[in-house]
This record gives C-alpha cells, structure tokens and sequence, in this order.
C-alpha cells in the first residue's frame, strides 16, 4: 500500500463491536440504556452531595467530582458510537478521531488520579483521624484537583501530539467503537517505536504511581483497623472505604483484565468487547455501589428523593 500523508486522511471509520446487521438494534438499546444509566445516576450523586451540607467534606468532594468525570468519560465515546448506528455509518472525521483519542486519555487518567486521592483521604481519615481537619482542608483538596487535572492534560496533549506526526494508509478501518490510542497508532504506515515506547512508559509511570499509592494507602488502612480493639470500631472503619476500595477493584480489575485480553488474543474485536468492561461499565455501576453501600449516601437520597 502506498502511504498517504496525514493532511490528506480526512476520516476513519469505526467498525464497532459487531458487523452484523441484526445486532445493531441490540447494541443501540444496550448502550443507550447504560449511557442514560450512567449520566442520571451520576447527576443525582452531584446533586445529593451538593444538596446536603452534611456531605460537604473532603470524601465526597472528591466523590462529585469522580461522578462528573464518569459522565464526561462516556459522553466521550457512546453517544458517537449510538449516532453511527442510527444513521447506519461508521465514519469518524479525522480531527473528530484525534479529539476523541485526547479526551479519552484525559478522563481515564483523571479518573485514575480521582481514586488514588480518594484512597489517601480514607488513609488520613482512619490513620490519622485527630489531625484530618488539618491536613485534609479545602485548599489541599482544591490543589489535589488541580493537580490531577495538569497532569492528565498534559498526557493527553503529548500522545494526541505524537499521534499528529503519523502518516496513515488506506486501510483506515479502526476495530472499535471509538478511537482508541493503541489502535490508531497501528493504522499508521510510518515509524510508530517513539509512540510506543511514550505510551508503555507513560501508562507505566501515571498508572503505576497511583496505584502503588492505593495499595499502600489501603495496606496501612487494614494495618490501623487490625489493631483497632473493639469490634464496632473496626466495622465502622471498613464501612467507610469499603465503597471505595469497590470502585477500585471494579476500575482497575476491569483495566488489567482488558490488558491481559490483548495480550493473549490477537482478535481486535475480542479486545474492543472486553474494553467496553472497563470504558462503560465502571461509570455506570459507580452510582449504585456509593448509593447502595454507604449509609450516608442513602441517607442524603432519601431526603432528597
């Protein structure tokens, strides 16, 4: 195949997770449905914690800014996928790709961040509870933000970036539902090494970082409780990361389980369906999981409701 220089790719096509004609209306109600799911499930989150002052603390300023993060997360790649079937077209423009592509990596590394803060907020307040108020005040949690909010921009500027520099083929048919880095980047017909090695390392040191942070947030978590001495105090002290830590392992289980999918299959759509695990479906249980497993959550619902 002759290379075509980027500047004259004007757009991609999106294969989705099936060709099949008979399972477009399915694939539409499915993710319309959670689409839906997750935007109102989120908002009445934002909305509880906003319209209750009792909820006006560290834990879950940081939870309403994870719930916009996770409607922003899908309104980034289900509503194009649904306007495609509907109109029975798989085409994304090019700058449409590369904007999709940059947004994508800035929500999942924000998210990512979101949880490692979260992680050490319920540190603080279960190892160091008399000095909670001091460490975690609001300018630190603002700082906390904006600093996730940086570092998660700049990522997503560097790989959308790098992917500019790419000359494409003629075979520009990406096996997923939306434009997703790893398979832009193997449609290019130039030198991708610089862009692997950037996506490798990066994810190895932003996905790493906060990561580790967890495990040892939650490893010094158990190591408090364990030397708690009433047994009442243990089970509160659970009670309050243990809606957390199941949003961790839905988030990060789902990620290394879509990582080792690709590694062991060579089937693009095996690993467009098992990415739908971790780009929808942890934005949409969320909800359920602070909603259904946190006393003050339920609590703040029932008033507003």
């Amino acid at each position: 195949m002759e290379p075509e220089n980027q500047t004259s790719v004007t757009e991609f096509l999106l294969l989705g997770l099936s060709e099949n004609p008979e399972w477009q209306p399915l694939l539409f109600g499915l993710f319309l449905a959670m689409y839906l799911t997750t935007v109102l499930g989120n908002l009445l989150i934002i909305l509880t914690i906003s319209s209750d002052s009792h909820l006006h603390t560290p834990m879950y300023f940081f939870l309403s800014h994870l719930a916009f993060t996770d409607i922003c997360f899908s309104t980034t790649t289900i509503p194009k996928m649904l306007v495609n079937i509907q109109r029975q077209s798989k085409s994304i423009s090019y700058t449409g790709c590369l904007t999709q592509v940059c947004f994508v990596l800035f929500f999942a590394g924000l998210e990512n961040f979101l949880l490692a803060a979260m992680a050490y907020d319920r540190y603080v307040a279960i190892c160091h509870p008399l000095r909670y108020t001091v460490i975690m005040k609001p300018h630190i949690c603002g700082l906390l933000i904006l600093l996730s909010l940086s570092i998660s921009i700049a990522d997503a500027l560097l790989h959308s970036l790098m992917v500019l520099r790419l000359s494409f083929c003629a075979d520009l048919g990406i096996a997923h539902f939306f434009c997703e880095l790893a398979q832009v980047i193997k449609l290019a017909c130039s030198d991708t090494l610089i862009n692997n090695i950037l996506v490798y390392l990066v994810t190895s040191i932003l996905g790493g970082i906060p990561f580790l942070g967890i495990i040892f947030s939650y490893t010094q978590i158990v190591s408090s409780i364990l030397r708690m001495p009433s047994a009442g105090g243990k089970h509160k002290a659970f009670s309050t990361c243990g809606s957390h830590l199941s949003v961790v392992s839905l988030f990060y289980g789902t990620a290394f389980g879509v990582y080792i999918s690709s590694a062991v299959t060579h089937s693009s759509k095996d690993t467009a369906v098992a990415s739908v695990m971790y780009t929808v479906v942890p934005q949409m249980l969320n909800p359920f999981i602070y909603s259904l497993r946190n006393k003050d959550m339920k609590g703040a619902l029932r008033k507003l409701i």
